[in-house]
């Protein structure tokens, strides 16, 4: 998924309403202290709460700057800019394996609530894997929705890559046993499975992905496993809770975190990583095919204190 050019300047597009809610604080922050005292952490503090960063999160971080002021002896407010952002992106590590499902023969799960973009992540994957000369398939097991079924054979034709699909309603164990039966016998590289995600009713929903799981293991023992739970960035605090509670019903290996371009809540993407410990692994920004692109942590956070031209 080559990074194109210009994603990091979309990205600082996509920030814009993020960087809004906390820059002009930090600018405050920074500029406004003659010294570092415990009113200036109290302010960071304040800063990184409200944007959506998560008292844990921000206490973390605050920790950390405090420990660097100290052991570099630095005294004005100013140079805790870097330190500050480095301590950000420590948050944040991602592990060398975050993308081996990309390279590997896969089955990859998206689950989320409805109305999150899962259906669109899911053809948007589907459409730039494709372009990487990957033989790709997607299977429509969110069959509780007419409409999710209908999107995603539109994304198929769009990204013109192989779909499994059954009637609404229909078994969403029996689409994925469909769906991994051809994709043994067509040698696909990557399967992609758009699943339900009712969270309402958890013990439901865990049910079926067990069901789901079990077929896979039992057709399709060697394929590498990827669980993604894809989250609406405009939610903020509310995204957090739903990682956390899928990542109790579902073995959850990262999250596709969406529409970070509508919102000032932008600070969520440290803040699961952070407390949760789900690596986010794509970020969404806008429509188009490759506005949805892996999450680079450092990227991220000078997108947030890029100085608004």
């Amino acid at each position: 998924m080559g990074d194109k050019p210009g994603f990091f300047g979309r990205l600082v597009q996509g920030l814009t309403k993020t960087r809004d809610n906390i820059a002009h604080g930090f600018d405050a922050i920074f500029s406004g202290f003659s010294s570092i005292d415990d009113d200036f952490y109290e302010e960071l503090e304040e800063t990184l709460i409200m944007a959506d960063l998560g008292i844990n999160t921000t206490t973390a971080i605050i920790e950390d700057l405090r420990m660097k002021v100290k052991e570099n002896k630095i005294k004005e407010p100013e140079e805790c800019r870097v330190l500050l952002m480095n301590s950000m992106k420590e948050q944040m590590k991602l592990e060398d394996n975050a993308y081996d499902f990309e390279t590997r023969k896969s089955v990859v799960l998206l689950i989320g609530v409805n109305g999150v973009g899962k259906t669109t992540s899911v053809g948007k994957l589907a459409g730039q894997m494709k372009d990487q000369g990957k033989r790709v398939m997607v299977a429509a097991a969110d069959t509780f929705r007419a409409a999710a079924i209908e999107q995603l054979t539109e994304w198929a034709h769009r990204a013109n890559v192989d779909i499994i699909a059954q009637k609404e309603g229909s078994d969403p164990a029996a689409v994925i046993y469909d769906a991994v039966t051809a994709a043994k016998a067509r040698n696909v590289d990557v399967l992609l499975c758009d699943t339900a995600g009712r969270l309402h009713n958890k013990k439901n929903l865990m049910e079926e992905l067990k069901k789901i799981d079990r077929v896979i293991e039992r057709e399709y023992p060697e394929a590498y496993r990827e669980t993604l739970v894809v989250l609406d960035g405009t939610t903020g605090q509310n995204a957090m809770v739903q990682a956390k509670e899928f990542s109790e019903v579902a073995d959850v290996t990262g999250i596709v975190l969406t529409k970070l371009d509508g919102t000032a809540k932008g600070g969520i993407a440290i803040a699961i990583q952070a407390e949760l410990g789900i690596p986010v692994k794509y970020i969404g920004i806008g429509e188009k095919i490759d506005d949805l692109q892996r999450f680079h942590a450092e990227e991220f956070v000078d997108a947030l204190f890029q100085k608004n031209e």
